[in-house]
């Protein structure tokens, strides 16, 4: 029987970060991938958001991806655009690319780390003890896990057969997402909802081919969509279907929103589409499926090395199940923007005006982009359990940026204070202490300008663990709550 210390059912966006974290740390972690290869085609998710690219800024990763797509002004809540840059970030836009691509990115990443793919595998359930998790595969065999992670979507058989609720509200609508060629080109490319109109995009990608999405009958879900079908639907929603031919992928897709009532059942957890899903409005569901990764792959991986208790684990949910219950709450608020009808188009022209405003803008699109996220870490300077910033910093190699202090996955205490020195005695194999030159304030999106501590611990997934302010009060306590107890002088 092969076995990992990780296996991971899952081959997506979210499965494959998740293998990447646990690789830089140094676990034996294998993907199962039910396709054959990353090679196939098909849109799915259009691209990323500020703090995804941020994610992949600190891994050092980002520009793999930034050369490949389409940077965009902003993000957009139900087609209504907003600009976020005025944000405080390196990345102040969105990222056009299609989801192929940034698997193919991925899975070559992780391939450079020496993790295993098993394509044309798929995982059909699991039974788990108190030292590991046997996970049976569809051709017969078995492999064997100190712990197994079902990124296997919104029909997960791991989530299934863990037993773990997936409570939720049943679909009021759909939509059909085509990859095709057109002969009648739109006096416009984007999301083009019109007055009394329903949802239609049209999105250019590849020489000559779109991505369109649309609305579509309720009635017709759980149907196989057919071109005859998409042209229907495009006569009834623009007036043309715009030579609509030559079909690459078609797919159906609803506005069913449901989440897992719990990530963990012992050995086995779940992240992305298998703990959430959602109608795609906004283009949060990949993000936040990357984003349970980079938060789960670093506490899994000091639990298996045996630096820090299993405790910490309980914290993957404590703080991912509020963020995807926040992006499953605004995309239902999204929905009814794009149905049509003179009350909806009032609807929306007001939330044009609100969002037109300088402070609910920066409130919406900071959701929008993950750029606000606050994990309730306690309270105390305003930078605890947010994103850390990355600044420009001077460290004793010259002029240096904090993401790239990142890469490693490893926590990092920056010390920014000249007159005083800090100790991470007890942790200095797990912890890289940096002394770094820094002047003045701090930008925060929504916060505004802070006032530029002495001293932060960051943790692997870039957010804020402790902030110094004239002291090193609970820095060990902060040490042992996140990196795990001290070793032995």
């Amino acid at each position: 029987m092969t076995e990992h210390a990780v296996v991971i059912a899952g081959g997506g966006p979210t499965g494959l970060m998740l293998a990447g974290e646990l690789a830089l740390a140094g676990i034996d972690v294998a993907v199962l991938e039910r396709r054959g290869s990353h090679e196939e085609v098909g849109s799915r998710a259009a691209g990323m958001h500020s703090r995804t690219i941020e994610v992949f800024d600190q891994r050092g990763i980002a520009e793999r991806f930034l050369a490949q797509g389409r940077t965009l002004q902003g993000t957009h809540f139900s087609g209504i655009f907003m600009s976020i840059e005025d944000f405080p970030t390196r990345h102040p836009y969105a990222l056009g690319l299609l989801q192929h691509y940034t698997e193919k990115t991925l899975a070559a990443w992780i391939s450079e780390l020496g993790v295993p793919i098993y394509y044309n595998t798929e995982a059909t359930g699991f039974v788990q003890d108190e030292a590991g998790v046997d996970v049976a595969l569809a051709d017969g065999r078995a492999m064997r896990a100190q712990y197994l992670i079902g990124c296997d979507g919104g029909r997960s058989i791991i989530r299934k057969t863990a037993g773990i609720g997936f409570p939720g509200h049943d679909p009021s609508c759909s939509a059909m997402l085509v990859d095709a060629e057109i002969t009648e080109q739109p006096l416009e490319f984007g999301l083009l909802r019109k007055p009394g109109q329903a949802f239609l995009g049209i999105l250019p990608f590849e020489e000559g081919w779109c991505r369109l999405v649309f609305s579509t009958d309720l009635d017709r879900l759980g149907t196989e969509p057919t071109l005859d079908e998409a042209k229907e639907a495009l006569r009834a929603i623009a007036g043309t279907d715009f030579g609509l031919h030559s079909p690459r992928w078609m797919s159906r897709f609803s506005d069913m929103t449901r989440q897992a009532d719990r990530y963990r059942d012992r050995r086995v957890f779940l992240a992305g589409d298998a703990a959430h899903i959602h109608f795609p409005f906004g283009g949060q569901g990949l993000n936040t499926g990357i984003q349970d990764a980079v938060n789960l792959g670093w506490k899994l991986a000091a639990v298996i090395k045996g630096e820090a208790p299993d405790a910490l684990l309980d914290t993957y949910q404590v703080e991912r199940h509020p963020v995807a219950e926040r992006v499953l709450h605004n995309t239902m608020a999204q929905t009814p923007l794009s149905e049509a009808g003179p009350r909806i188009d009032a609807l929306r022209d007001i939330m044009a005006d609100l969002l037109a405003m300088d402070e609910p803008r920066k409130r919406i699109a900071g959701m929008m982009s993950a750029l606000d996220i606050h994990y309730a870490l306690g309270d105390g300077h305003p930078l605890l359990g947010r994103r850390m910033p990355d600044l420009d910093v001077v460290t004793a190699n010259g002029p240096e940026r904090v993401y790239r202090y990142l890469h490693a996955a490893r926590p990092v205490l920056f010390n920014f204070c000249d007159s005083r020195s800090l100790s991470v005695d007890g942790w200095t194999a797990r912890v890289h202490l940096v002394d770094a030159k820094y002047s003045g304030t701090w930008e925060l999106p929504l916060l505004g300008e802070v006032a530029a501590p002495e001293a932060v611990l960051v943790r692997p997934d870039g957010y804020v663990a402790w902030v110094g302010e004239g002291s090193d009060d609970g820095l060990r306590d902060a040490l042992t709550r996140w990196v795990g107890s001290p070793s032995p002088a």
